[in-house]
């Protein structure tokens, strides 16, 4: 059985969509057995349809405050999975000199897709569960903790 990682950070490249919400999902999921965290390539606004498709599985993204690469107050990380191709490239450069795996999840952006708000908000509910299923995939929540 593998074990779980103690330290992921989930990266995108404006932290206000992708990355908040995996932060939030895998939180919710594994909080309380790994710590989590999450950056953009820039710091932008958490969208607003991004914290409504949360809440609507009981998980509140309110409260997120974006941050980027430099804003890290710990960069002593075991993974880092990153969800844009700008996000991936940092990510590799970051850990370049550290042990830590580096996983590249190409996330579509749902803040790209045109149409009125049920189509928009479709649009983040399929990324709300792509995001859910990987990482339940790749985070069974029967591992053990990381030693």
């Amino acid at each position: 059985m593998a074990d779980l990682p103690g330290a992921v950070l989930f990266a995108c490249t404006e932290n206000s969509i992708r990355s908040p919400m995996a932060e939030a999902i895998l939180k919710h999921l594994l909080g309380h057995r790994i710590y989590v965290d999450s950056v953009g390539i820039r710091a932008g606004e958490v969208d607003g349809f991004a914290i409504a498709v949360l809440d609507e599985l009981g998980i509140d993204l309110s409260r997120h405050r974006s941050k980027t690469f430099e804003d890290l107050q710990d960069s002593s990380f075991d993974l880092v999975v990153s969800l844009s191709p700008e996000a991936q490239h940092a990510a590799v450069e970051m850990t370049r000199t550290m042990a830590c795996d580096v996983e590249f999840w190409n996330t579509f952006d749902p803040s790209l897709t045109e149409g009125n708000r049920e189509i928009q908000l479709q649009a983040f509910r399929d990324v709300r569960d792509q995001l859910m299923e990987r990482i339940q995939a790749r985070f069974p929540v029967d591992l053990k903790p990381h030693v």
